[in-house]
């Protein structure tokens, strides 16, 4: 079975993202950072959806915060103890600004926190695992695949959350970046940007957002769930597309299009 490493598992889009891997079959590093239960409560969820599905997965949790370069490194050897192999790395670790600020009261210590988590931390990440992939390669192994999950702040202005929509642009930029020098090693970097997702990081303007969408603002008239993300991170971990890099899948109800 093949090997998934996803950061921050432990709940919302990456639990979503879990749970369509282990459905498909795959063995499973579920990276958290503080959360134990609820890390352990995805893992469980895991190996439940797997056997219902009608595999033997296994599935181990591992404590890291990505920001920090120790943290990474062991990470890395956790998952490699877990799994000689690695063939795929789901960039989904993202925190939101603790608080909603204009972008004229925006604070350096906020900024420094969403580039040092959602930024620095996933692209060192990617670093090393592309590493490992392009080894894994030149030895005939499997080539790997590496997924970034942004949003539609990548290139939505937010002007009470900038420092949020500075660091997913980053992300956008970054996974440009690595399907280009990763594409001859035969390594696909993807893009998936979720529009308005239904978790605990968007429950506390469940109100505005729920009466944008009844108005139009997505063509789809209903939240996304994690379940959607997790369905397209499937399709590219199932090989779906052999002849596309650095495309970006918009998982969004449509938000995107501009319409008049």
């Amino acid at each position: 079975m093949p090997t998934a490493l996803i950061t921050g598992a432990s709940r919302g889009i990456g639990r979503g993202i879990a749970l369509a891997l282990a459905a498909a079959g795959w063995n499973l590093a579920l990276n958290y950072q503080g959360n134990l239960a609820a890390a352990e409560h995805s893992l469980g969820l895991c190996l439940q959806e797997g056997a219902k599905h009608g595999h033997s997965i296994r599935a181990t949790v591992v404590k890291a915060d990505i920001s920090l370069g120790p943290d990474r490194e062991s990470l890395l050897r956790a998952v490699e103890q877990f799994s000689p192999a690695l063939d795929l790395l789901v960039n989904n670790a993202g925190v939101a600004p603790e608080q909603r600020t204009d972008l004229l009261e925006a604070t350096e210590q906020s900024f420094d926190r969403l580039i040092n988590i959602n930024l620095k931390g996933a692209f060192f990440l990617t670093q090393l695992v592309a590493r490992k992939m392009v080894e894994q390669a030149r030895q005939n192994g499997p080539p790997g695949k590496i997924i970034f999950i942004t949003s539609i702040s990548a290139y939505t202005a937010s002007v009470q959350r900038g420092d949020y929509c500075i660091s997913k642009a980053g992300l956008s930029m970054a996974s440009k970046l690595f399907s280009a020098r990763l594409a001859g090693d035969g390594i696909g970097v993807y893009e998936i940007r979720p529009g308005i997702i239904e978790t605990d990081m968007t429950e506390k303007v469940r109100d505005k957002y729920s009466g944008l969408i009844e108005e139009g603002l997505t063509p789809t008239r209903r939240w996304g769930t994690p379940a959607d993300v997790g369905q397209a991170v499937r399709a590219i971990a199932e090989d779906r597309f052999p002849f596309s890099t650095g495309q970006v899948f918009n998982v969004d109800g449509g938000f995107h299009l501009r319409t008049l």
